[in-house]
């Protein structure tokens, strides 16, 4: 009686602390325990481990559908670590785990709108562009110019599931408290991206990861550049590994000018630094660009004295850099991006953008979803669109889903930075508005490094895009709360 008692108290009152010091909570241990070594001991170590994955697993899949903003710092921890793990040969789908981790915080977000309803998330200028993106995506299984039906099949899932996220983030994070945590998952996800990059610059590349590039020629004639090997860190490739230093040192800019303490701001500024080197080691042109771009929408946003003296001194180094004769092969890479004319693979991409322009205007529509790249060459692998290389994510907008596509496409990123900047100015906590401005330099700088590469298609920066875009929703809706709470 007692021992059920226990139980009924412990369901009440629940923590993890309590519930290990409880008879009933050792009790649990021992049987778990007792299960581990039989099953071992019987079935091998293979069921060992599987048991102690399922002990692992099914509270964390339990945790992510309860508890939406631990989910959502699980999914931003596996979209880091996605390609660092297919890497390393976990003979595993990790690919199908990212999904299914998306496909869990929606059926929270379902249970929590059933329970609690509120729709507002779904209201809105972004709200009803992101709508329509999503649905003109749909409508391509109809596109009388697509090629294949399978590449759309393998192409939409990821999009629709993706921008769905977007009405998951802006519903679920509701506290101040959730924002900062998220971020500080996301700052501390960049450090060990950077370390890691620090690493693989100085130390070396791993083994296994050598013998990967080094088994593909198309590989090697992309990262070994000048007697160099570009780095990508835990990322996919250098692009994805370079724009994410990038973001997250916009991130570390932004909230140095909110209201922190100094030994924080130093921190940041330190991050900063160090993430803007490392980025280097990646040796993309089109990342360089990217930090004086933002640097400038920040002045004019934040426009005071400070700021100006800051940007007048950033403007100094940048120009600095630019033009100071360096054999270091990084600088050379970065001061080449700043004089685009002299670069012959820029050259080579305006060539093939000219080439494409009146497949574009003939084809409202495009080529259908999956049209270029690996589905384009799997699916259909003798169309015209098939072996082109878009080389910027605006270019396979307009390749794949026509200037129509490309319209809308446009039409969602203006609304976005608008919806930002009108946010930051009406926002009047401090805290809160130091978050919108970091989010609103995040897209900013996206959208701009979409045109040279491919900024919005590999985790974890479409999933960061779709995050920015709902803290800048959560943050003027927290705002206003506050206000009315306050009068």
């Amino acid at each position: 009686m007692k021992l059920l008692t226990d139980i009924r108290l412990t369901v009440k009152d629940w923590s993890p602390e309590r519930f290990f010091r409880k008879p009933v909570g050792v009790l649990c241990l021992l049987l778990a325990g007792i299960l581990l070594g039989v099953m071992t001991a019987k079935a091998g170590m293979v069921a060992g481990m599987l048991l102690i994955v399922a002990m692992i697993g099914i509270p964390t899949v339990i945790a992510m559908v309860v508890y939406p903003v631990f989910g959502i710092c699980c999914l931003l921890v596996m979209a880091f670590g996605l390609f660092f793990f297919i890497r390393f040969g976990i003979n595993f789908p990790m690919g199908t785990v990212l999904d299914g981790m998306q496909f869990l915080l929606l059926l929270g977000f379902f249970i929590k709108q059933k329970r609690n309803p509120d729709w507002s998330a779904f209201t809105g200028p972004v709200a009803s562009m992101l709508l329509i993106w999503i649905g003109y995506n749909m409508l391509q299984i109809i596109n009388p110019w697509a090629e294949s039906r399978m590449a759309w099949v393998y192409t939409v899932r990821p999009i629709a599931i993706l921008t769905l996220m977007y009405f998951v983030f802006a519903y679920q994070i509701r506290t101040v408290e959730s924002l900062r945590i998220l971020l500080k998952v996301w700052l501390a996800l960049a450090l060990v991206a950077m370390v890691y990059a620090y690493k693989q610059e100085w130390i070396g590349i791993a083994p296994a990861e050598l013998a990967g590039m080094e088994s593909d020629p198309l590989s090697v004639s992309l990262m070994f550049i000048d007697g160099h090997w570009r780095k990508y860190s835990i990322f996919s490739d250098p692009v994805e590994f370079s724009y994410n230093m990038v973001i997250s040192a916009l991130l570390c800019i932004a909230l140095i000018s909110g209201p922190t303490s100094f030994w924080k701001k130093v921190v940041l500024a330190l991050f900063c630094l160090f993430m803007l080197n490392a980025m280097l080691f990646s040796g993309t042109r089109g990342a360089y660009v990217l930090i004086p771009a933002a640097l400038v929408m920040f002045a004019v946003l934040h426009f005071n004295r400070q700021i100006m003296l800051f940007s007048a001194v950033a403007a100094f180094f940048f120009v600095v850099l630019i033009f100071t004769p360096t054999s270091n092969p990084s600088l050379v890479r970065f001061q080449s991006a700043f004089r685009p004319s002299e670069d012959a693979s820029y050259n080579v991409r305006k060539q093939n953008q000219k080439r494409i322009q009146p497949y574009i205007l003939s084809h409202p529509m495009g080529g259908g979803l999956g049209a270029t790249g690996m589905w384009g060459v799997r699916f259909a692998p003798h169309s015209f669109l098939a072996n082109f290389p878009p080389d910027s994510g605006y270019m396979r907008v307009a390749v794949e889903m026509g200037w129509i596509g490309l319209l809308i496409f446009c039409c969602l990123m203006f609304i976005v930075l608008k919806t930002g900047i009108e946010n930051f100015y009406r926002i009047k906590n401090p805290e809160l508005r130091a978050y919108c401005l970091a989010m609103t330099l995040v897209l900013f700088a996206l959208n701009i490094g979409n045109f040279p590469q491919e900024a919005l298609v590999q985790y974890p920066n479409n999933i960061l895009f779709y995050l920015a875009i709902a803290i800048i929703h959560i943050t003027y809706r927290i705002d206003k709360q506050h206000r009315i709470t306050a009068n």
